[in-house]
């Protein structure tokens, strides 16, 4: 997978204070909720999600339940165009009760993405689930316990093949077997955050944000049960972090 820091290498070193202390309180550093803009309890079928597979898999909503159970890439969009300032909630299990594809690996999300190819409409362009597929995104990307749940990272796609400009590079924290992880995403104008569980796992100042799009879930080679998705409008001010 190529990396490269063109064009931010100047951005990850003045934030390089935050690299080294990741974990904070949300209570300490969200704003306020408003209204419920989008949500989806999972008992009514994948309606409202659009699924990319890359060598096939499950992907099912039902029960309460979204069951990613995947040998491969997936990329699970949400269909509707997101306008920030906004907060994503979701829970997600990572499955290891000895399934083929319960690696514990790979708890990732897009978010405010388009495709460079066809800005006005993400799905105007066919995409089959290969990671590299998505370099033409202009979006934030985390990738949590990724690599077999060894490393925890935060990148800033710009639309380029090849190019996948990394901001936060951590080896903790990691995914934890047959547990709960409630995912928070803030997005309000130049502040992304990204916790898990109630730490804050990136706290990224961005002086080009991307404002608006869609959100993933993605993942590969991997096993999960997704809950409680949630899209609420954000209350300016944030409070720094």
């Amino acid at each position: 997978m190529t990396t490269t820091r063109r064009a931010f290498g100047a951005l990850a070193a003045g934030a390089a204070i935050t690299a080294l202390a990741p974990a904070a309180s949300a209570s300490a550093h969200a704003g306020r909720h408003g209204r419920l803009i989008a949500r989806d309890d999972f008992r009514r079928g994948l309606g409202q999600w659009a699924v990319e597979l890359q060598d096939g898999g499950t992907v099912t909503a039902a029960r309460g339940v979204l069951e990613v159970d995947v040998p491969s890439g997936a990329t699970i969009w949400f269909k509707r165009r997101l306008q920030g300032p906004y907060v994503i909630e979701y829970t997600a299990m990572p499955v290891a009760a000895g399934g083929v594809n319960d690696r514990v690996s790979d708890l990732n999300n897009f978010w405010n993405a388009l495709d460079v190819r066809s800005p006005d409409d993400l799905f105007a362009t066919p995409r089959g689930g290969a990671l590299a597929e998505y370099d033409y995104l202009k979006t934030y990307y985390v990738g949590y316990g990724a690599n077999t749940n060894t490393t925890t990272r935060l990148r800033r796609y710009v639309g380029e093949a090849g190019v996948r400009p990394l901001i936060y590079d951590y080896t903790e924290p990691l995914l934890v077997p047959n547990k709960p992880h409630r995912v928070r995403i803030v997005s309000a104008g130049s502040t992304v955050r990204w916790w898990n569980n109630g730490r804050l796992v990136f706290d990224y100042s961005d002086p080009e944000p991307y404002t608006s799009g869609h959100f993933a879930f993605r993942t590969t080679w991997s096993h999960f049960r997704i809950t409680d998705f949630s899209v609420r409008e954000l209350r300016l001010p944030i409070i720094p972090g």
